[in-house]
């Protein structure tokens, strides 16, 4: 028997929404899920509205950033069954956030149950629209009271979802960062902590004061070896190959990334993970064998890069050749929706007795 209880909102806001008009972060559902930790065991959970929470004003997370998060998406099919994609890979890097964030792990029967039965209790707010999605939030933070630099004892275990159009509705452009780091080894680049996404807002603030989308961050040592953009995992298209730059503990493991690049290789693409540098992106691209550039990750899926510019050269990619990263991204959308077979097995229809 399910230890989750429900409460239901008296009066659903889902008429107010016009699924042709979402703005990406701002449009929440009806309902979330909650759970708290205390006494070494994960308690009260429950599906309930919406709402404010109160905390301390000494609550741990605002002082020494134990807050870790994961980022998910809920689809429709054809008959209007949701669908979810490769849950069970998220729930593995959530806990490993945990671990590193020194926070208690979520049990996996707990995080699927809740994000099954969540999503098929708003389902109502998964807007049918190619492309459109549930976006969903699961996060975790301290909930001590007290200043201290040590971990807490108590946390708090959310569940958010949200209708949500494309992230990005045209092509990315990036400026190369030269002067801020986003990770280094060791530390928490592999962690989706929300520290790591502070430490990226002034960076990305100048670029796009600059006319650009994103930053491009490089290696924190050398400034030679090409990370990820702040939301997004990288694919450089050769002629003759494709490379990702190798998570190296300073890169978010994502698992758009793992997906594609399974999907490179099972449609006989030659697919290298190696530490990329930009002088081999440059050279490629002056002698005409870099052909594409494109992000993968969950809110963005995969998106096109149009511009990547550097201190002493700025790269322009022809829309005309974007046909990799097309085929790419009419598969993953085809198969979030199930107009494409699932041959990889990545789709979990939801099921409301959450299992």
């Amino acid at each position: 028997m399910s230890k989750i209880k429900t409460i239901a909102v008296e009066n659903s806001s889902l008429d107010n929404v016009d699924f042709n008009n979402i703005p990406f972060g701002r449009v929440f559902s009806d309902h979330m899920f909650s759970a708290v930790y205390r006494n070494g065991e994960w308690q009260d959970l429950k599906i309930c509205p919406t709402e404010n929470i109160n905390v301390h004003p000494a609550m741990m997370a605002l002082h020494y950033g134990q807050s870790i998060f994961e980022g998910m998406k809920a689809t429709v099919d054809q008959s209007g069954i949701p669908l979810l994609f490769r849950p069970e890979k998220h729930i593995e890097r959530l806990n490993a956030s945990a671990r590193r964030m020194c926070m208690p792990e979520i049990p996996t029967d707990i995080f699927l149950e809740a994000i099954h039965r969540l999503v098929d209790f708003d389902k109502a707010w998964i807007p049918p629209q190619e492309g459109s999605a549930l976006y969903i939030r699961p996060f975790v933070f301290a909930t001590d009271e007290y200043i201290g630099v040590t971990a807490s004892q108590n946390y708090r275990f959310l569940i958010l979802t949200l209708p949500v159009g494309p992230y990005y509705s045209k092509p990315v452009s990036l400026m190369v960062e030269r002067k801020y780091v986003r990770a280094v080894k060791g530390g928490v680049g592999e962690a989706k902590t929300c520290g790591n996404y502070a430490a990226s807002l002034l960076p990305a603030k100048l670029a796009k004061e600059k006319g650009f989308d994103q930053v491009m961050w490089m290696d924190a040592h050398e400034f030679k070896y090409i990370q990820e953009v702040g939301t997004m995992n990288l694919f450089f298209v050769f002629k003759d190959r494709i490379v990702t730059p190798s998570t190296d503990g300073a890169i978010l493991k994502g698992i758009t990334r793992m997906s594609i690049i399974d999907y490179l290789k099972g449609e006989g693409h030659k697919v290298e993970e190696y530490p990329l540098t930009i002088d081999e992106v440059k050279e490629a691209y002056k002698k005409g064998e870099l052909i594409e550039a494109f992000g993968s990750g969950t809110a963005a899926v995969i998106a096109n890069i149009s511009r990547i510019k550097d201190t002493d050269i700025d790269m322009q990619f022809d829309a005309s050749h974007w046909k990799l990263s097309t085929e790419v991204k009419s598969f993953f959308n085809g198969v979030r929706i199930g107009k494409v077979p699932d041959k990889y097995g990545w789709i979990v229809p939801v099921n409301s007795q959450g299992n």
